[in-house]
């Protein structure tokens, strides 16, 4: 049998989930930066890619039921959601079973450093309304690539919605639906390579719950804590486990 799904794996695996539901709860996103950076320091980093689709999927359809503003999103970010789904779609279905293992934990680990680095200490400059369109298919495409190989795309997500200076409710909203929309390519295209089989599909679901539980309790957190204090140790930890991915990779 499989060690994924061992009991004990799985409350492991299940722990995990409500930690990066908690990460999601508190700050809007980070659940498959939390989830998979966690899963990779012991599990195939396509395993743990794998499990985080349909939690994230669900959780995001969550947010964006409670935060509505679907249509404005689309309205005014669709060229960059074109971008992404198009450019997860092409790397999922075509490129990421071929990547050896090293290297994709090598990508991770650079993906998790880079976010956590430019989350504490770098904040972009302004992107001027004239330039929106060319900011959207950049940064759109850079998030496709990193997707479809790694299941996180909030770098160059982050940094985009940072430049155009969105503020905090349309910055949830947004991100609620771009990784949402996301996620549907990313999903068809594990699957179409054989990396999300019938058994991995079914924990990946049942980890929902476990993510729900999480989220509500960071919401709460939110309300009863200093958000910016939480946030700070959450992006320090996400860059202990990025360099331990590079460590993993190298030894």
């Amino acid at each position: 049998m499989n060690p994924i799904f061992e009991p004990a794996t799985l409350v492991v695996i299940g722990g995990i989930f409500v930690l990066a539901g908690m990460v999601k709860g508190t700050t809007g996103i980070g659940l498959p930066t939390a989830a998979v950076g966690m899963m990779s320091q012991f599990m195939d980093p396509r395993q743990a890619i794998a499990l985080v689709v349909f939690p994230s999927l669900l959780s995001n359809a969550w947010q964006m039921f409670r935060q509505g503003r679907v249509g404005a999103v689309l309205a005014r970010f669709w060229l960059f959601i074109a971008c992404l789904m198009g450019f997860i779609a092409l790397v999922s279905f075509t490129v990421t079973a071929s990547v050896p293992t090293e290297t994709l934990i090598v990508i991770l680990g650079c993906v998790i450093c880079l976010f956590s680095v430019m989350s504490l200490a770098f904040s972009p400059p302004v992107l001027p309304a004239r330039y929106d369109r060319a900011g959207q298919v950049i940064s759109g495409t850079a998030s496709g690539v990193l997707g479809g190989l790694t299941g996180i795309w909030a770098p160059p997500m982050v940094t985009y919605l940072m430049a155009r200076r969105i503020e905090k409710e349309e910055f949830v909203a947004a991100t609620g639906v771009m990784i949402f929309a996301g996620t549907l390519p990313l999903i068809g295209g594990f699957w179409s390579a054989g990396l999300l089989s019938g058994n991995l599909a079914m924990v990946s679901v049942m980890m929902f719950m476990p993510a729900l539980i999480g989220f509500t309790l960071g919401e709460t957190l939110r309300h009863r804590m200093d958000a910016d204090r939480f946030r700070t140790v959450v992006l320090v930890v996400f860059l202990v486990m990025g360099l331990n991915l590079f460590r993993k990779a190298l030894f």
